[in-house]
């Protein structure tokens, strides 16, 4: 069986998994989202599947899909070594955005005032 790392690397299984990280979703649902055709859709799901990625229930004449979260947690793990890699930078953009945000805010305060 392929890998964690295997399975996402496809960019169309990513795409999938991402509009499945929202809500699940049905096939049509899919192809509609992302543009692919059905026959697509259904072999990516089906490695998906396979993989424990996704899962499917039955409603009325259509399967409908939602993440399973096990194998992304392979993944997680994986990078957790790395992460400080990018923690410190990502924080130091949250506090940009944050200083920004007050002076924005704050100059909106001095506009409404004059």
């Amino acid at each position: 069986m392929e890998s964690a790392f295997g399975i996402i690397a496809e960019p169309n299984r990513r795409a999938i998994l991402s509009l499945l990280a929202s809500s699940e979703r049905s096939v049509s649902e899919i192809e509609h989202q992302l543009r692919m055709p059905q026959p697509s859709v259904s072999k990516h799901l089906r490695v998906l599947r396979e993989a424990g990625f996704v899962e499917a229930r039955v409603d009325a004449q259509r399967r409908v899909y939602r993440i399973r979260p096990e194998p992304l947690m392979e993944v997680e793990a994986w990078l957790a070594p790395f992460r400080c890699f990018w923690s410190p930078h990502v924080d130091a953009l949250e506090r940009h955005l944050d200083r920004m945000g007050q002076t924005s805010h704050g100059k909106k305060k001095k506009e409404k005032k004059r």
